[in-house]
C-alpha cells in the first residue's frame, strides 16, 4: 500500500511532502522505498498493511463528515472535534482488524486524516458541503469524473463496525444521511447526545 497526505497535484509540483509504502517484507519495502523517493518527497516504511489500509479507508468518510459540518457553518472547534473522534473510530477499527494502534498515529492515519479533512482539493470534503447545501449525493457524484470515495465506503465501513462490533457513531451517521436519508441536523443532535465517556474507552 502506498499512502499518506499526499495530493497528486502538490507531488507532481515537487512541492516537499511524505509517503508510506506499507508491505509486510522489509526487503521489498525498501527497494519501493528506495523507487519512489524523490528529492522532494520522504518515503516511509510500515509493515502494518491493515492499518494503512483502514486508515485510507475510513478518512474520506470523517472528511465527509467535516465537510458536511463546514456546509453547515460550524467552525473549527467541530472539524477538530470530528478528525480528533474520527481518528479514534478508525483506530478502533483498525485494532479490530489486527493493525498496530500507532499506524493511526502516522503518515496514513492522522496525516491523511488532517489532508481529506481540511484540504481545499479535498474531494470527500467537497461532497459533504454540496450535501449540506441540499444537493442529492448521487446526482452530485454522477456530475463528477473524479470519485469521492467516502460515498461508498461509508456503507461498507459501516456494515464492517456492525459485523465487528466496533463503535463508529461519526462513520454511522455518515452511513444514515448518504444512503438512508436522515437529516443532517438529526444526525448532530444524534451524534451529541450519546451517553457520556471517558475519552480512551474503546
Amino acid at each position: 500500500v502506498l499512502t499518506g497526505p499526499n495530493l497528486a497535484k502538490e507531488i507532481l509540483s515537487g512541492q516537499p511532502a511524505a509517503s508510506v509504502v506499507a508491505i509486510g517484507d522489509d526487503t521489498i519495502a525498501r527497494e519501493l522505498q528506495r523507487i519512489f523517493s524523490r528529492p522532494s518527497l520522504r518515503v516511509y516504511t510500515n509493515r502494518d498493511v491493515i492499518g494503512c489500509e483502514v486508515a485510507g479507508v475510513v478518512k474520506n468518510v470523517i472528511a465527509i463528515a467535516a465537510g458536511m459540518a463546514e456546509g453547515m457553518g460550524f467552525g473549527d472547534n467541530t472539524r477538530a472535534t470530528l478528525i480528533t473522534r474520527g481518528l479514534a473510530e478508525m483506530t478502533r477499527l483498525g485494532v479490530a482488524l489486527g493493525a498496530n494502534p500507532l499506524t493511526f498515529l502516522g503518515l496514513s492515519g492522522v496525516g491523511d486524516l488532517v489532508l481529506t479533512c481540511a484540504g481545499d482539493l479535498s474531494r470527500n470534503r467537497t461532497l459533504g458541503k454540496q450535501i449540506a447545501a441540499g444537493v442529492d449525493p448521487k446526482e452530485y457524484l454522477a456530475s463528477k469524473r473524479s470519485v469521492a470515495e467516502g460515498f461508498s465506503t461509508s456503507a461498507a465501513a459501516h456494515a464492517l463496525a456492525q459485523k465487528l462490533g466496533v463503535e463508529m457513531p461519526i462513520t454511522e451517521n455518515v452511513y444514515e444521511v448518504l444512503h438512508r436519508g436522515r437529516p443532517l441536523k438529526e444526525a448532530v443532535k444524534t451524534l451529541l447526545e450519546r451517553t457520556h465517556k471517558d475519552e480512551l474507552a474503546g
